[in-house]
C-alpha cells in the first residue's frame, strides 16, 4: 500500500507542492527516503523511529521506501519530519490515507513526538491557499500561517494531537489572525539629530523620491543617526508589501509572531561576504538585499566592504532582483530596496575638516576612495557631504524638524507621484526613483534652453548617462516637495548640488 501526504519545498520564495509517497515492501529490513533529500531530510529517519517508540507503535521490519516526489526538485528543511512520519502511520492504517489528502503538512519532530517551529510557513499557506487545501503547521507558526486568509489552518504542539484528530477522537482550535498594530513605531525621530539641516534636506529628497544616497563626512557628525532615521519618514507599509516581505523573512527563518508594517532597516558589518549581502550559499537563502525589501539598506564604513561584494550590488539595484545561479539550481528573490551608505571622505577620517587636518592629503582620500568602483558609485542618486557637527547645535536646547512633519511632505510627493503614474497608465513604478525612458521624459519636460544647460552642466560636472538620468530624477522630485508641476533649472540646479566634490571627475 502507498499513502501520500503533502507538503512543499522552496524555490527562493515560492513554495511547490512535494509528494510524500510511502510504501513497505518483503526484504530486508531498512528505511530509505529518496527524492534528492538532503542531509537533514535523510535525518528524519532516526527522529520518526524515536517518534514511533514515543507514540508506542512498532516500527515497520519491512523495507519501507519514502519518495519525495517531483524526485528531480531538492528538498531541504526539518519541515518533512511531520509529513514523513504520517505518510508511515497512514501506510500502516493507524490513520486513513484519505483523511489526510485535504492539507499540506509542515513541521519538525522531537524525539518525544512534539512538533516544533519550522521556517517557511507562511509561502506554504499561501500555497495551501492557492491550491484550496489546508494546513498543518506547529503551534508556534499558527500566527504567521494565518496571515494566508487560509481557513483550513490546524495549528498543533504535538503528533498525538494529529493522530487523534484524524481517528475522530479530539478537535483542534482553529487559528485565526491577528490584527495588524496600526500605532507601531520606530522609537527614534529626525528631531534627535541636532543642527545638519541641509542633510535633513537631502534625506527628505531621498525618501520622497526613493533615492539612493550616499554620506561623506568624518566621523561622529551624524550619518548613522541620518540613516537609522530614514525609515521613520518613509510611509508604512501597505497590507501586500508587508505580506511580500514576511515572505522573505518567514524563508529566511527571522518572521516574528506578528506581521509589521514597518519598513526592514538592515545595517550588515562591512565583513559581510558576497552570498551574506546578495544571498546565496549551499541552500541559497535570501541575503540582506532581499532581506530589506521594501525597506532600506544601510551600509557603513562602505570602502571597507569588500570591492566584489560592493560590485555585486550593482545589477540588484538596477533589476530589483537577486539572481543566485548554481549548478542544480537558479533562484530570484525580490530585492526593491533604497540604499544608504556612509563613508568618511579619507582613511583617517578628517580631510577637510578644521580642527584636525589629514597629512597624507590627497593622496590619502584618492586610495581610500579608489576602493569604490566608479560604476557602483554611479548607481547612488545623491552623493552629499555631511559636515562635521556644530557644538552649539548640539549643546541647544532648540530641536529641528521631526519625523512627523518630514513624513508628511514625503506623503504629499508620493502621491503625487502615484497619481502621475495611474494618468500615464503606467503600472510598474511607484516612486520618483523608477522613472527611464520615455516615462522620465515625459515627467521631467524639458523646452530647448533647459536641455541645453542640463547637457552642458553634464559635461562639466562628468556625468555618465546613467548619472544625468538620477539627476533629473532627482529634479522632478524637488519640484514635486516644492508642489510645482514643471522642472525648473533650480531644480535641477540643487538636484546637482546633491553631488559630493570628492566624488565629482575634475574639470
Amino acid at each position: 500500500m502507498v499513502c501520500c501526504v503533502k507538503t512543499v519545498a522552496f524555490n527562493g520564495i515560492k513554495a511547490e507542492l512535494v509528494e510524500v509517497q510511502a510504501s513497505h515492501s518483503a526484504g530486508l529490513p531498512g528505511f530509505v527516503i529518496v527524492g534528492l533529500p538532503d542531509k537533514a531530510v535523510n535525518e528524519s529517519r532516526e527522529r520518526v523511529r524515536a517518534v514511533f517508540t514515543a507514540l508506542g507503535v512498532d516500527f515497520p521490519d519491512d523495507h519501507i521506501i519514502v519518495n519525495l516526489s517531483p524526485a528531480d526538485l531538492t528538498k531541504e528543511g526539518v519541515h518533512y519530519d511531520l509529513p514523513i512520519a504520517l505518510a508511515l502511520l497512514g501506510m500502516m492504517n493507524y490513520i486513513n490515507p484519505e483523511e489526510l489528502l485535504n492539507f499540506i503538512f509542515m513541521g519538525a519532530l522531537g524525539l518525544d513526538g512534539s512538533v516544533t517551529k519550522v521556517n517557511g510557513v507562511l509561502p506554504a499557506a499561501m500555497a495551501a491557499t492557492d491550491s484550496k487545501l489546508g494546513i498543518v503547521c506547529p503551534f508556534d507558526n499558527r500566527v504567521e500561517a494565518s496571515w494566508s486568509g487560509n481557513d483550513g489552518i490546524l495549528a498543533v504542539k504535538h503528533i498525538l494531537q494529529l493522530v487523534n484528530y484524524f481517528k475522530g477522537m479530539g478537535g483542534i482550535e482553529r487559528t485565526f489572525a491577528a490584527p495588524l498594530d496600526e500605532k507601531q513605531n520606530y522609537g527614534l525621530d529626525m528631531a534627535d539629530v541636532k543642527g545638519q539641516e541641509s542633510a535633513k534636506r537631502a534625506m527628505l529628497v531621498a525618501a520622497a523620491g526613493g533615492h539612493n544616497i550616499l554620506m561623506v563626512g568624518p566621523p561622529g557628525s551624524g550619518k548613522t543617526m541620518l540613516a537609522e532615521r530614514l525609515p521613520t519618514i518613509l510611509p508604512k507599509m501597505s497590507v501586500r508589501e508587508a505580506l511580500e516581505t514576511a515572505v522573505i523573512h518567514s524563508v529566511a527563518g527571522l518572521l516574528n509572531d506578528n506581521i509589521s508594517l514597518l519598513r526592514p532597516f538592515r545595517a550588515p558589518h562591512h565583513s559581510a561576504s558576497t552570498p551574506a549581502l546578495v544571498g546565496g550559499g549551499r541552500r541559497g537563502v535570501p541575503g540582506e538585499i532581499s532581506l530589506a525589501h521594501n525597506g532600506v539598506l544601510f551600509l557603513d564604513e562602505l570602502p571597507e566592504f569588500s570591492r566584489a561584494t560592493l560590485d555585486a550590488l550593482r545589477q540588484p539595484l538596477e533589476s530589483k532582483t537577486a539572481v543566485i545561479a548554481r549548478v542544480m539550481a537558479h533562484t530570484e528573490y525580490p530585492a526593491k530596496f533604497q540604499l544608504v551608505a556612509a563613508m568618511n571622505p579619507c582613511r583617517c577620517g578628517h580631510l577637510g575638516t578644521k580642527e584636525k587636518w589629514c597629512s597624507r592629503a590627497p593622496d590619502c582620500a584618492a586610495a581610500y576612495l579608489s576602493r569604490l568602483s566608479g560604476p557602483f558609485l554611479d548607481r547612488f542618486d545623491m552623493h552629499i557631504e555631511v559636515g562635521a557637527a556644530d557644538p552649539y547645535a548640539l549643546t541647544s536646547v532648540k530641536k529641528g524638524c521631526d519625523s512627523a512633519s518630514m513624513l508628511e511632505k514625503v506623503k504629499a510627493v508620493r502621491d503625487i507621484s502615484l497619481d502621475r503614474f495611474a494618468k500615464l497608465g503606467v503600472k510598474n513604478m511607484s516612486v520618483n526613483a523608477d522613472l527611464k525612458g520615455e516615462v522620465l521624459e515625459k515627467v521631467v519636460d524639458m523646452d530647448e534652453n533647459f536641455r541645453k544647460f542640463a547637457a552642458e552642466s553634464a559635461e562639466k560636472c562628468g556625468l555618465t548617462a546613467r548619472g544625468l538620468m538620477r539627476i533629473l530624477r532627482l529634479a522632478r522630485t524637488i519640484a514635486d516637495l516644492q508642489k510645482e508641476k514643471k522642472v525648473s533649472k533650480m531644480h535641477f540646479i540643487e538636484a546637482l548640488s546633491y553631488r559630493h566634490r570628492l566624488l565629482r571627475k575634475p574639470n
